[in-house]
């Protein structure tokens, strides 16, 4: 930018970009952002100005260039600095479910058999208490016994205990259907 005369033309033309810019964008803070940017594009594009033309109508041309171009950037982009969008894009995985209970499976054969046993007479056959002491051949009182230690390993696996790595809201309804199977 050797040149003084467009230098002053320039510096001249600020407080006319200014105000075009503050029509344009409504911001004061934008509008300052945009006439840097178009003061910079005209500085680092000095030789695609003729002299002789309509310097303001060029500055102006530039200016209302970049504001429609960053207007039509930002429209395709959304503020989502936490990732609240970002999250409701995704879409849980229709094998979910079954990894769940293969999961869930592979922690029922941690439990003793003893546990394991309860468990599936009271929470999947859905054989009362006193059925399943029948069944077992043993009191009421060891059956519930038994299946509380058995719920209660279970949630302490499948929230990551004893080396299971599990993603929190696939345990917690694991968790409440195994809990709605074996209260029902």
């Amino acid at each position: 930018m050797s040149n003084p005369s467009f230098r002053d033309d320039l510096v001249a033309a600020i407080p006319m970009l200014r105000g075009f810019a503050r029509s344009l964008s409504g911001n004061r803070d934008r509008a300052d952002d945009l006439v840097q940017e178009t003061l910079a594009k005209a500085i680092s594009n000095r030789d695609k100005y003729r002299p002789g033309t309509n310097l303001h109508a060029w500055l102006v041309t530039i200016l209302r260039n970049q504001y429609y171009s960053e207007g039509r950037r930002r429209w395709r982009e959304i503020s989502d600095a936490e990732g609240t969008y970002a999250a409701k894009l995704t879409e849980t995985p229709g094998h979910d479910s079954q990894l769940e209970m293969r999961e869930f499976l592979a922690a029922m054969q941690v439990l003793p058999p003893d546990q394991r046993e309860a468990l599936i007479l009271v929470g999947a056959s859905g054989l009362s208490y006193e059925a399943a002491a029948e069944v077992l051949g043993t009191r009421v009182g060891t059956v519930k016994s038994r299946v509380s230690r058995a719920r209660a390993r279970l949630d302490l696996l499948l929230n990551g205990g004893e080396g299971f790595s599990r993603d929190e809201d696939a345990v917690r309804r694991s968790m409440a259907q195994l809990t709605r199977a074996m209260s029902g």
